[in-house]
């Protein structure tokens, strides 16, 4: 039976190595290849390569394939010495990887040479334990919870729809979470606002989404914005910087408000609309599809827009498109998976069908289009039924 040192002369003959000096040469040219680190934990949190990967060796055949799809994407597997990545470069290859190698004497001679390294923020122990199960999945791990963390998302509205998407992201640790709403607390909110409590009736929701959102979790910043948005303090309340924007509004001005801002700030927006038995979620990214006065270039009279006060919302369903809402904002903090973008998708409570339709991005659109009219806000309040309450 052959030793470890014959098994690993075996390996190292089977696969292809780089030097450190040359790997640092490549790391930064427009084709650099992807470095892949399969050490420990503890090793990869004392520094890593600029830009490297991180799988631990004893998972390395378990997540590669969703970490790293593209089976032709030129790869180099580094260890502390070079050792166990020989065995993880050949594992690679067995999987079909089609361009590996190993790095010659490691992450340790990449030191000794002087060359970058990367000292990674550390999740602390309590962060490890409430973030597990994200940590398990390759698509989020460490660095991706590290992002959600960094990550900043404002919610325009604390009622029906900012309810369950607030809950769902402070739960997944997105580190900053702005709300706007003027609104207060009121009895008949409860029925579907799930942040909201009785004992807070008449506080203003921002007030009680904030109390709500940092009891769940310490690592969550809520800034509340108690006041209705208008085109005299969106800049100001934009200027706070923000990743994404789910719109949970229940009216059409402020939703052409978030819209237009949006575009000219390109911050991709997550909307959502609620009435009976019916919602519907798509997502506005700004270069990269419609933006909603594509669908809709003006707002509708009045008589054609009832809200929810008027018309009812069964109590699940802001659970429904909202938990939707939270799940298209966190992906797009990880830049994981397929948007809504250009995907409209529609929720019959009743029947339970989820229906798709495609929509494009009009070149004719008054604010995203080829020669835009719009170029300033609009307040539509005449249009609103319900002017100051997001549901």
């Amino acid at each position: 039976m052959a030793g470890y040192r014959e098994l690993l002369a075996r390996v190292k003959e089977e696969i292809d190595e780089i030097s450190t000096v040359r790997a640092n040469e490549l790391l930064d040219t427009p084709d650099a290849p992807l470095f892949v680190d399969v050490r420990e934990p503890d090793e990869w949190e004392e520094g890593h390569i600029p830009g490297a990967l991180y799988t631990g060796r004893g998972r390395l055949e378990q997540r590669i394939e969703g970490l790293v799809p593209d089976k032709s994407r030129p790869l180099v597997v580094y260890c502390s010495a070079g050792s166990r990545s020989a065995f993880a470069a050949k594992a690679l290859a067995e999987l079909g990887y089609e361009d590996v190698v190993n790095l010659a004497g490691g992450f340790s001679d990449w030191k000794r040479n002087g060359f970058d390294v990367t000292i990674p923020r550390v999740l602390t122990p309590e962060q490890r334990s409430r973030y597990s199960r994200h940590l398990l999945i390759p698509e989020v791990g460490e660095d991706g919870q590290q992002r959600l963390l960094d990550a900043r998302i404002l919610l325009v509205g604390a009622g029906g729809l900012g309810s369950p998407a607030s809950l769902y992201l402070a739960a997944a640790g997105v580190g900053t979470l702005g709300i706007i709403d003027a609104d207060v607390v009121d009895e008949s909110n409860l029925q579907r606002q799930i942040v909201h409590s009785t004992d807070r009736l008449g506080e203003p929701k921002v007030l009680s989404a904030k109390r709500t959102l940092e009891a769940l979790n310490p690592d969550v910043r809520v800034i509340p914005f108690q006041e209705r948005l208008t085109s005299e303090n969106v800049e100001r309340i934009l200027a706070d910087g923000w990743d994404v924007i789910i719109d949970g509004a229940d009216n059409f001005p402020t939703r052409y408000l978030v819209n237009d801002a949006s575009v000219w700030h390109g911050i991709p927006v997550v909307h959502g609309s609620i009435f009976r038995f019916e919602g519907q979620v798509t997502v506005f990214a700004p270069g990269e599809g419609p933006c909603y006065r594509c669908l809709f270039p003006q707002p509708p009279p009045a008589e054609l827009a009832p809200s929810c006060a008027e018309g009812g919302v069964l109590g699940v369903l802001p659970g429904i498109i909202g938990s939707i809402q939270a799940n298209e904002a966190l992906k797009l903090v990880l830049g994981r998976g397929d948007s809504l973008a250009g995907r409209l998708l529609l929720f019959d409570a009743l029947g339970t069908t989820l229906d798709e339709v495609n929509v494009r991005r009009d070149p004719y659109c008054p604010v995203c289009g080829d020669n835009p009219e719009i170029t300033e806000y609009i307040d539509y309040v005449e249009f609103c039924n319900t002017p100051v309450g997001l549901d």
